[in-house]
C-alpha cells in the first residue's frame, strides 16, 4: 500500500510546491488539509482546488474560526496570557487548533505521516509536533524546508518546471502570520533590532498618533467568558472580530518587542492583537474586582506557567490540562460589566460592575459610613512583622 502523507496546507507558494516535493521524496500520496482560524486571504474552496491542481490526491478545508475562538483564545483570555507580560499567544494559540484537524485527517486517510512548512529555526516545528505526538503518538512528522533543503529558490524552480498553478512573485520582505486573534510580523529590516518599525507592516491597527475621537466600549463577562458588547450578546469569535475592528481603529494592541525563543534565540517580533489586548485588559480588571486576593495572588504565577507552556508548544500536555482546571475554576465568579476607553493606542478602563464584587464600599470609604474597624490594625500590625522584628534585632547584636 502506497505511504500517505497529511500536509499543513495553506495554499501558498511553498506549501503547494511541498505537495509534489514531498512525493518524489518520499514515494507518498499526499493529502493537503487547510484550516481556517480567521487569516483572511483567499476563499477555502479555492486553496482547496488549488492543491489537487498541485498533485494532491485529497484536499481538505475546515472552517474553524468558531472554534479556534471558543477552544483556544478563549482559555488565554481567562488564563490573562501575555508570554513576557507582553505577548498574547497569537501563532502559539493557532498550532493546537490545525493539529488536531491534522491528526483526525491522517487516522482518517490512514497516512502514517504528518508535514508541515516550519523551518528548523523556529518555535512552530516544536508546536506542530509536540501537538502531532501527544494526540498522535503513531505518526510521523516531517518538514520539507528543513529535512529536505526545500529553499525558497528551489521552491521557486520546482514550481516553474512543473508548471504549478500559483503565482512566484517575488516573496514579501517580512514574514507574516496571522488569525482573527492577532497578527505577527518578523524578518527583513526588522531583524536589525534598532530598527523601528514602519507604518507599512501594519494592517490590523490604525496609526495611534493620528487625531481622532476616542471609542467607549462596555464589554461584559459570564464566568470568564465575554458574552456581550455594549449589551449586545455575542460569541466569542464575534467579542474578538468586534474588538478587532473598534480597538484596532484606535491603535490598540501593537507590540514591538524581543522574545525569548525555546530554541534558544532572541527574536525580535511585531504583534498586532487589538481585539486580544483589550479583551485580557477588561478581563484582568473584572478578576480584580471579584477573585479572592490569595486566589488571585496564585493564578498571577499560574498564568505565567500557563502562558509558558502554550508558547513552547505543550497545549495538549497533562500539565496544561491540569492548570485549565485550576483556571476555569478561578473563573467562577469572573461576572459582570467593564466600560472602557479605547483612544490613542490604549485601553483604559473607567468603570466596574458585577454582582460577584468583593468591593465593599462602605469597607473601602474614607467617609462616613466607613465599617472598618481601625482599632484593631494596630496590633495586627504587630503580630505581622513579628517574625522580622525578631530577626532585626538577632542581626543588629551580630
Amino acid at each position: 500500500m502506497t505511504e500517505r502523507v497529511v500536509l499543513a496546507y495553506s495554499g501558498g507558494l511553498d506549501t503547494s510546491v511541498a505537495i509534489g516535493w514531498i512525493a518524489e521524496e518520499t514515494g507518498a500520496e499526499v493529502i493537503a488539509v487547510a484550516v481556517d482560524v480567521g487569516q483572511g486571504g483567499e476563499d477555502l474552496d479555492v486553496i482547496r482546488k488549488r492543491a489537487l491542481a498541485c498533485g494532491a490526491v485529497e484536499a481538505e478545508v475546515a472552517d474553524a474560526k468558531d472554534e479556534f475562538a471558543e477552544e483556544y483564545c478563549l482559555p488565554a483570555i481567562k488564563a490573562n496570557a501575555l508570554y513576557m507580560d507582553r505577548y498574547p499567544l497569537v501563532s502559539a494559540l493557532s498550532r493546537p487548533t490545525i493539529v488536531k484537524h491534522l491528526v483526525a485527517a491522517a487516522h482518517k486517510h490512514n497516512a502514517g505521516i504528518v508535514a508541515h512548512g516550519c523551518t528548523g529555526k523556529g518555535n512552530d516545528q516544536v508546536r506542530f509536533e509536540a501537538g502531532i505526538s501527544a494526540l498522535g503518538p503513531d505518526l510521523k512528522c516531517i518538514a520539507p524546508v528543513r529535512d529536505y533543503a526545500m529553499t525558497r529558490d528551489k521552491a521557486i524552480a520546482f514550481c516553474e518546471e512543473k508548471n504549478l498553478p500559483i503565482a512566484t512573485t517575488k516573496k514579501s520582505p517580512y514574514s507574516i502570520d496571522q488569525n482573527v486573534f492577532g497578527r505577527a510580523v518578523e524578518t527583513g529590516f526588522l531583524e536589525d533590532i534598532w530598527n523601528a518599525p514602519i507604518e507599512d507592516i501594519y494592517e490590523y491597527t490604525e496609526n495611534p498618533a493620528t487625531q481622532r475621537e476616542a471609542d467607549e466600549v462596555v464589554i461584559s463577562f459570564k464566568e470568564g467568558v465575554p458574552v456581550a458588547i455594549d449589551g449586545r450578546p455575542v460569541t466569542v469569535l464575534q467579542a474578538i472580530q468586534q474588538l478587532n475592528e473598534r480597538a484596532g481603529a484606535q491603535g490598540i494592541g501593537r507590540i514591538d518587542m524581543v522574545e525569548d525563543r525555546l530554541v534558544g534565540i532572541k527574536s525580535r517580533e511585531v504583534y498586532e492583537a487589538p481585539g486580544a489586548i483589550a479583551l485580557i485588559t477588561a478581563h484582568q480588571e473584572l478578576e480584580n474586582v471579584t477573585v479572592e486576593r490569595e486566589l488571585a495572588r496564585y493564578k498571577r504565577q499560574v498564568e505565567q506557567r500557563w502562558g509558558e507552556m502554550v508558547y513552547d508548544g505543550l497545549w495538549f500536555s497533562p500539565l496544561k490540562r491540569a492548570l485549565d482546571g485550576f483556571i476555569n475554576e478561578a473563573n467562577q465568579h469572573v461576572t459582570g460589566d467593564i466600560r472602557m476607553t479605547l483612544h490613542g493606542g490604549r485601553a483604559v478602563v473607567t468603570g466596574r460592575k458585577s454582582e460577584e464584587s468583593l468591593y465593599d464600599f462602605n469597607l473601602a470609604t474614607y467617609d462616613s459610613g466607613d465599617t472598618f474597624d481601625q482599632s484593631k490594625a494596630q496590633g495586627f500590625i504587630e503580630i505581622f512583622g513579628l517574625s522580622s522584628k525578631i530577626a532585626a534585632k538577632r542581626d543588629l547584636q551580630a
